[in-house]
């Protein structure tokens, strides 16, 4: 999971809420937390793709290669927000971010919330149609950037 952050924000550091050094300083206790408070339960979880193990790599598995972070909205019990929202540049057009938003929408209707919403840089196209490929619709909202006052993310809503 480590691996893959420093990824994400290698390759898109305008669209998560921390910075590289940052998340290179944390340590590996920090990642291990992290995963084991969501792989569990249904306020929050973490949804990845791994890609298929090679000979190297049979005991151990294949690297993580796309994420879904998601949460229990704490102002509507009938949403669940997604977040760090990431598919490795050499896997992207290739169905993963739709699997794992299905991955998500299933444990959202099962933990009582028919609702996924999400928020995306403005000006960021390429997210912005991957998303209404699957279904996302913009909801008119408009909100700063929580860490980069001069940007703005508009909202996106679809059933789970």
């Amino acid at each position: 999971m480590r691996a893959l952050r420093l990824e994400m924000l290698a390759d898109s550091p305008l669209a998560y809420l921390e910075t590289l050094a940052d998340a290179a300083a944390r340590p590996h206790d920090e990642y291990a937390a992290r995963v084991a408070r969501a792989a569990t339960g249904t306020t929050l979880a973490q949804f990845v793709a791994e890609a298929a193990a090679g000979p190297a790599q049979r005991r151990t598995g294949g690297r993580f290669v796309a994420h879904v972070g998601a949460h229990a909205a704490s102002d509507d019990p009938a949403t669940t927000v997604l977040y760090a929202v990431y598919v490795s540049p050499p896997w992207r057009g290739q169905g993963l971010l739709g699997a794992l938003l299905d991955a998500v929408a299933d444990w959202s209707r099962t933990a009582g919330r028919p609702e996924l919403l999400l928020e995306v840089v403005v000006g960021n196209d390429r997210a912005l149609r991957a998303y209404q490929r699957l279904g996302f619709t913009d909801t008119g909202v408009r909100l700063p950037h929580p860490t980069l006052p001069d940007m703005t993310e508009l909202q996106m809503r679809r059933p789970a």
